[in-house]
């Protein structure tokens, strides 16, 4: 990172730094930059056969339609029969 680049940066985030700061975060930016720039360089190949290992598409159950339970056999044993559940509070 140059200079013109970190002052630039330092003024849009309003940031006032000492020479020494100003020297020593340039440093560091740069280092950070420079791994930034390692990662990038890394030869990564997508292979979908490795991505999601552990699902099998081959054993998935199909996914169909079914009857839902009447409303008045869930709630029958509810104490509030408004066609909702009541919960106890848990969080305050």
């Amino acid at each position: 990172m140059d200079l013109q680049t970190f002052n630039q940066i330092a003024e849009l985030g309003k940031l006032t730094f000492s020479d020494t700061e100003r020297d020593e975060l340039l440093s560091d930016m740069t280092e950070i930059i420079d791994i930034m720039d390692t990662v990038k360089n890394a030869d990564l190949v997508y292979d979908p056969l490795k991505d999601n290992k552990n699902v099998f598409i081959n054993e998935l159950r199909k996914d169909k339609s079914e009857p839902s339970f009447a409303t008045a056999k869930i709630l029958q044993n509810a104490r509030n029969m408004n066609n909702c559940f009541v919960v106890p509070k848990v969080v305050e």
